[in-house]
């Protein structure tokens, strides 16, 4: 079965096209700057380079269909038509308590995402755009959703609730719900695969740490807890968000500085964060070189980004009476070496022992990084979303048949 796979940003659309037959990634790509004059398709070439196409587009059924006649292009696309296409799987960022697993989209399912719009106001609206831009263009296809809030849906409520007056759960479902489900989702099973253990009888963390970021504790196969929370600004230190921070600070600096509510989502979502304290950069590449020229702001900055993700991994770890397996994912948990081993170093009081010479030479690969005495596994496990969710749909899909 070969399913697209859409996930649908304000002002981008990347995309996926995979055999789920073979798990084989067909095309792989995106549009980005929608809207904008200089928008373009970059996409990969069968040799592995990439390139781009200077578009325009306006808006994101443009978009779809730009990549749609990419797909079918007699040199550089990979189908004949789009009846190739068997089914469409989108990245849908929040569905509430209103779904705890992938379904078919329907109308009753759109209005439930739409009515998700005041918890995910930059995210759901363009992923319903992407949805009626297949409606659209491909109007016998199926399409699924793939939420990244449903993997979390088992947590207990001691975990996801805050102890704010209970009326605003009620009433307004402020709660935590945490991201990047689907991500943290493949890492667990995968781990678990590639250690030859059993997902069902496992604590595991997953740290998928990069631009943005989020651990959570996988106990027996299911989510019990997560760092990140309402919306993605809580939890680790990420690129440019703030993460954990004391909610009266906030509203000292609105009082202070007379912000506005604008004024201040601005600064804890893009102004925060590595970018924020280093006043560098938020590519943590960046920062690495800084602190190799003594830069002690970017030092200050990548320890207190490491220390906060040792605090959740030994958080769990007790939450869970226990810990058997640390999975490193993302740009940042695949790639940067040394922060892999700052945050090992501190926890060989429960038995984390890894390889520093594999680890300084592992990157992007599936790893296992603990020696044979460690009594905690850790393993770099690459993320693949798109493949979560190419499975999912065909799962959803060869159903109706």
């Amino acid at each position: 079965m070969k399913i697209l796979v859409l996930n649908c940003g304000s002002s981008s659309v990347k995309y996926k096209l995979i055999d789920t037959n073979t798990d084989t990634t067909l095309a792989e790509g995106g549009v980005e700057k929608i809207g904008l004059p200089d928008g373009f398709l970059k996409f990969k070439l069968k040799d592995g380079s990439k390139e781009i196409t200077q578009l325009g587009l306006t808006d994101h059924k443009g978009a779809v269909q730009a990549i749609l006649n990419n797909l079918t292009d007699p040199t550089v696309g990979c189908i004949k038509s789009y009846s190739e296409i068997d089914a469409v799987g989108h990245r849908v960022v929040h569905g509430a308590e209103k779904f705890n697993k992938s379904v078919l989209i329907t109308d009753e399912v759109i209005q439930q995402v739409k009515d998700c719009y005041n918890l995910a106001p930059l995210h759901n609206p363009a992923n319903i755009t992407g949805i009626e831009a297949i409606t659209a263009l491909m109007p016998d296809v199926p399409q699924v959703g793939v939420f990244d809030t449903a993997f979390h849906q088992t947590m207990p409520a001691k975990s996801y609730m805050y102890a704010l007056p209970y009326r605003f759960y009620k009433e307004d479902g402020v709660r935590r719900y945490g991201f990047h489900g689907t991500s943290h989702r493949y890492v667990s099973a995968r781990a678990c695969e590639f250690l030859g253990l059993d997902i069902t009888k496992q604590k595991i963390v997953t740290c998928h740490i990069g631009n943005g970021g989020s651990i959570t504790a996988v106990l027996n196969g299911k989510s019990v807890d997560t760092s990140m929370g309402l919306t993605p600004t809580e939890g680790l230190m990420m690129g440019t968000r703030v993460g954990d921070v004391d909610p009266g600070a906030l509203t000292y600096l609105m009082h202070r500085h007379n912000m506005t509510v604008d004024d201040l989502q601005k600064i804890i979502n893009k102004e925060s964060g590595m970018a924020g304290v280093s006043e560098i950069s938020s590519d943590m590449r960046e920062i690495e070189n800084a602190v190799n020229l003594g830069n002690e702001r970017a030092k200050m900055a990548l320890d207190m980004y490491e220390q906060r993700i040792i605090k959740y991994v030994g958080a769990y770890a007790a939450e869970m009476g226990g810990l058997d397996v640390i999975v490193f994912t993302g740009g940042v948990g695949e790639n940067q070496t040394g922060v892999r081993e700052n945050v090992c170093a501190p926890l060989a009081f429960m038995g984390v022992e890894i390889d520093t010479e594999l680890n300084a030479r592992t990157r992007g690969t599936e790893t296992e990084l603990s020696t044979p005495a460690s009594k905690v596994r850790v393993v770099v496990i690459p993320t693949d979303e798109e493949l979560m969710i190419a499975r999912d749909t065909r799962e959803i899909v060869s159903a109706l048949k």
